[in-house]
């Protein structure tokens, strides 16, 4: 069969605004502290992303521009997020790729340039794609083409994210690639465990 398009990796970040990034973080260590925790934790990913050409750094909110375009490499794209939830701007991230899609978020510096090939791969074979995450959400998503109904009513920044969007792919009869489970940072002692 057909090779399939590369898929386009789109980054969901943050602009570096202490009080607006890590707010779970910020409770414990203080809101400049987490900011620059964020700052060390989205560099990672983006250096993890460096060796890759097809990507979109995808921002909130949406006057960061000028404090992301620094970040952009070669060849990588641009866009806010726009408004909504978290399952709505990443609905409409996906959908406005008009193609294969994996999506990240900068929560989980732990991402090798090994995973998001794997996930590239997997997407010849599979529908979807997703990176379980340890609290219960996922690191990572993909999928060949649009499927709006796997962000329909879920409940976000919950510990049933990822069960309820596998309920999902199943109603759809979705195959679903599993990576492996990775641990988002969201408290201090995750940051440590990290940073160590």
């Amino acid at each position: 069969k057909s090779r399939m398009p590369e898929p386009l990796i789109i980054v969901f970040l943050k602009a570096l605004r202490p009080g607006a990034v890590k707010t779970r973080l910020a409770q414990s260590i203080g809101p400049e502290a987490a900011c620059q925790a964020y700052d060390e934790m989205s560099r990672s990913i983006l250096k993890t992303l460096r060796e890759f050409q097809h990507v979109q750094l995808r921002f909130t909110p949406d006057d960061a521009q000028p404090e992301i375009v620094p970040l952009l490499q070669p060849g990588w794209s641009i866009a806010p997020q726009g408004n909504g939830n978290l399952g709505d701007r990443m609905k409409r991230a996906i959908h406005e790729t008009g193609g294969p899609a994996i999506l990240i978020g900068t929560d989980c510096p732990a991402i090798e340039p090994s995973d998001l090939t794997e996930a590239r791969i997997a997407l010849n074979d599979y529908p979807v794609v997703i990176g379980p995450a340890r609290d219960g959400g996922y690191w990572l998503i993909g999928m060949c083409e649009y499927k709006p109904n796997l962000f329909q009513d879920i409940n976000w920044s919950t510990e049933t994210v990822f069960e309820e969007t596998l309920t999902r792919a199943e109603q759809e009869n979705l195959s679903v690639h599993l990576l492996r489970e990775l641990s988002d940072i969201d408290t201090e002692a995750d940051w440590k465990e990290w940073s160590g």
